[in-house]
C-alpha cells in the first residue's frame, strides 16, 4: 500500500504504530516528486539525501510513539529559514549562504517528527500572486497553463498534487489563500500572534500557516506551529454572507458569487444564522496597494540592483515614491486594524466572500514584466484577501465545488482575532456537506 495521497493524520498515525516506517514514507514521496517535479514547477530545492537522513532519525526517536506529525512530509515555502539550506526568496540576488538554525516555526514541525523533502518555488521575494522566479515557475495542477497562485504557489501545487499531505507556507496580502483557492486546497491566514511570523513580517501583516487538504490535517499542523492544539468549532454563529465584497466598479466571477450563496446555504442549514454583507471599503483597497508597493520597497534593501528582476524592479521604485509623498497606505492601515475592521464587521461573527475574483492566470514569466502589467493582474483576479491582512485577523480558504472551466473554487472564511478555531469548525461543516477532491486529477 502506498502512502502517497494518505493524510498527515492517517500517515502519523501508521508511523507511530508501527504499520509503516518514517523512511519508507519519505521514499514513496520522493519517488512521486521526482516523477513530477520538471512538469510542475513546484520546487527550488528537493532535499533528497537529507530527507532520507532525518526521516532515519525521526524512526530512531524515543518518542516516536507520542509525535503528532511522525513521519509526515512536508514541503516549506522558501523564504522561511531552514537549517543547512539557503533561503533564496524567489531571487538571485538574495545571499547563498545556508541558514544556521530553522525558523521556529520549522523547528516546531520538525521536533513533531515532520520531515522536509523540498523547498518550494515563490516569485521573487513573494511580491506577487504568481510563483514565477529564476528558480522556475509553479503550475497548477489542476491545468498546467494556469498558475498556481502565489506567493506560496509552489506549496500550493505540491499539495494538490498529492506529492505532501502538508506543506507550510505564509501569507503577507493573501499568499496562502490566493494559491490554496487555486489549487483547491485549504490554508489558513493565523491571526497576529498565534504563530511565528516570517523574517520579512510585512509590517505585522504577515504570517506563517498550513495548507493540506482536509480539515484534520489542517487544524493539526496550525496547533504544532502555534505550539499548542487547535481544536475546529463552531457553534450557533451569526454569518455575514458578501459574494461581492469588492468595491463598486470591481467585478468577481459568478460562479464564483455562487459558490458563496450555496455555502451560506449549507451553514444556515447547520443551524447558523446567516445575514447578507457589506462592500470592503475602497480605501482598504487602494491603502492595501500602497502599503503593498511600500513592501516591495523595504524587501530590495541591500540587495544587488542588477539581479533583481523588472517587476520587482519597478515595484520597489513605485513603493519608494508612495512612501516619500507619505502616501503609503500606512495611516489606513492602522486605523482599520486598530478598530476600522470591528467597526465594519458590526455584530457578525464570520464572513464569507469568494477567495479569488477571477479565476487564475496563466502561468508565464510575470516577472519579467513591468509594474503596470503585474499589478492589473494580480488586482484583477486576486483582491478580495488583502483586507485581512491589514486588519490582522485570522482568515483561510475552503475548496467548495468546481468551476465550469475545470479549475476549484475556493470560498473565504474570516473572523475577527482569536477565532481560528471557528473557522476551522466552520470549514468542517462545509467539508462533511460538500467534500471536494483532495488532489487534482
Amino acid at each position: 500500500m502506498s502512502w502517497v495521497g494518505r493524510t498527515a493524520v492517517e500517515i502519523a498515525e501508521a508511523v507511530r504504530t508501527g504499520k509503516t516506517t518514517a523512511p519508507a514514507v519519505v521514499a514513496e514521496h520522493l519517488a512521486a516528486i521526482d516523477a513530477r517535479a520538471a512538469t510542475l514547477g513546484a520546487f527550488r530545492k528537493v532535499r533528497i539525501d537529507e530527507a532520507v537522513r532525518e526521516a532515519r532519525a525521526v524512526q530512531d526517536r524515543d518518542d516516536l510513539a507520542r509525535l503528532p506529525l511522525a513521519g509526515v512530509p512536508i514541503v516549506v515555502k522558501d523564504n522561511v529559514e531552514v537549517a543547512g539550506e539557503a533561503t533564496r526568496n524567489g531571487s538571485a540576488a538574495t545571499p547563498a549562504e545556508p541558514a544556521t538554525a530553522d525558523h521556529p516555526v520549522v523547528a516546531r514541525l520538525r521536533q513533531a517528527g515532520a520531515v522536509v523533502l523540498a523547498l518550494s518555488n515563490v516569485p521573487e521575494l513573494s511580491l506577487v500572486a504568481f510563483s514565477d522566479s529564476v528558480y522556475g515557475t509553479a503550475r497548477n495542477p489542476w491545468n498546467l497553463d494556469r498558475t498556481a497562485g502565489g506567493s506560496s504557489g509552489g506549496s500550493a501545487a505540491a499539495v494538490a498534487a498529492g506529492l505532501v499531505p502538508l506543506a507550510l507556507g505564509n501569507d503577507g496580502l493573501g499568499s496562502l489563500r490566493i494559491p490554496g483557492a487555486c489549487c483547491g486546497v485549504l490554508a489558513i491566514k493565523p491571526g497576529l500572534g498565534l504563530v511565528p511570523p516570517p523574517v520579512h513580517n510585512w509590517f505585522e501583516m504577515a504570517e506563517n500557516g498550513p495548507l493540506a487538504t482536509t480539515v484534520a490535517d489542517t487544524a493539526l499542523a496550525l496547533g504544532v506551529m502555534a505550539g499548542d492544539p487547535v481544536t475546529p468549532r463552531a457553534f450557533d454563529l451569526r454569518i455575514a454572507i458578501t459574494p461581492n465584497p469588492l468595491p463598486v466598479g470591481l467585478s468577481i466571477d459568478q460562479e464564483f458569487q455562487r459558490a458563496v450563496e450555496e455555502a451560506g446555504h449549507t451553514l444556515r442549514e447547520a443551524g447558523h444564522t446567516v445575514v447578507p454583507g457589506r462592500r470592503v471599503p475602497a480605501i482598504v483597497g487602494v491603502s492595501s496597494v500602497a502599503v503593498w508597493y511600500s513592501c516591495a520597497a523595504l524587501d530590495v534593501r541591500g540587495l544587488a540592483h542588477a539581479k533583481l528582476e523588472r517587476r520587482t524592479r519597478t515595484m520597489a521604485a513605485a513603493g519608494r515614491a508612495v512612501r516619500s509623498l507619505h502616501l503609503d497606505g500606512s495611516r489606513t492601515r492602522d486605523r482599520w486594524r486598530a478598530n476600522g475592521a470591528d467597526q465594519w464587521f458590526g455584530n457578525a461573527d464570520v464572513l464569507v466572500t469568494p477567495t479569488l475574483a477571477q479565476l487564475p492566470p496563466k502561468a508565464a514569466r510575470w516577472g519579467r514584466r513591468g509594474l503596470t502589467r503585474n499589478t492589473l493582474l494580480n488586482v484583477g483576479y486576486a483582491s478580495v484577501t488583502a483586507a485581512w491582512n491589514l486588519a490582522g485577523w485570522p482568515a483561510m480558504t475552503v475548496p467548495y465545488g468546481r468551476h465550469s472551466s475545470g479549475l476549484p473554487i475556493g470560498v473565504q472564511l474570516i473572523a475577527p482575532p482569536g477565532a481560528e478555531a471557528q473557522l476551522l469548525g466552520l470549514a468542517a461543516t462545509l467539508e462533511s456537506a460538500r467534500p471536494w477532491s483532495r488532489h487534482a486529477p
